[in-house]
């Protein structure tokens, strides 16, 4: 969901402006117009709110992206909570559809975290966010668990069911989910698949 080559990149007097309006991120990270990568995409479940990521080597972090989401120039600030983006569905509104639930399903459940970070879902070994330094035990395991997540269909209530292989911490399970139109989403079952992996999802957004 956030390779590389779906960002528009924010430059000029645009990224000027944005820095002035962020700063200081949370009250502990600047950003700054030299060494501040900013890029934003659209998302296909909102008409106008759009995603911005940050990144700067500057602030010692370097596993560390800033997201925020933007609708009409009012920012909400994700920061592994889930109030921020059940802010923006009632207020966009989110347009859930059979065609892009799999895409939410991805950005809530990154973005909405636990103690251990975010509920990673596992679709292919590509994915930036899944560890590569690992030794071939591990990857034969982990490689032979993700697979792409599925829409399987809408229940009595008119929710999307789907499927999907995750990724918490050091641990992969697959996982049944309801998504409501509304952007609410139901963890309906789980079931561990391989557990204290030497690895985990490191992908801090705070």
């Amino acid at each position: 969901m956030y390779e590389d080559n779906n960002w528009n990149p924010v430059v000029g007097e645009e990224l000027q402006g944005f820095i002035t309006q962020v700063n200081p991120i949370d009250g502990k990270y600047q950003a700054n117009a030299q060494t501040t990568e900013v890029g934003w995409r659209t998302l296909p479940y909102y008409d106008q709110v759009v995603l911005i990521r940050l990144r700067d080597r500057s602030w010692g972090k370097p596993r560390l992206s800033i997201y925020f989401l933007a609708d009409q120039g009012v920012l909400y600030r994700l920061n592994g909570t889930s109030p921020p983006i059940h802010e923006v569905n009632a207020k966009a509104p989110i347009k859930v559809t059979e065609e892009n639930v799999l895409e939410y399903l991805k950005f809530f459940c990154f973005f909405v975290r636990g103690e251990e970070g975010p509920f990673l879902i596992a679709e292919t070994m590509q994915d930036p966010y899944i560890p590569q330094n690992m030794d071939p035990k591990t990857k034969a395991v982990i490689e032979g668990t993700v697979r792409a997540a599925s829409y399987e269909g809408r229940n009595e209530q008119g929710h999307f069911l789907c499927d999907a292989v995750v990724y918490y911490s050091n641990a992969l399970f697959i996982a049944n989910f309801a998504v409501q139109p509304s952007g609410m989403i139901e963890m309906l079952n789980d079931e561990p698949i391989a557990a204290d992996l030497p690895v985990k999802v490191d992908a801090p957004v705070a």
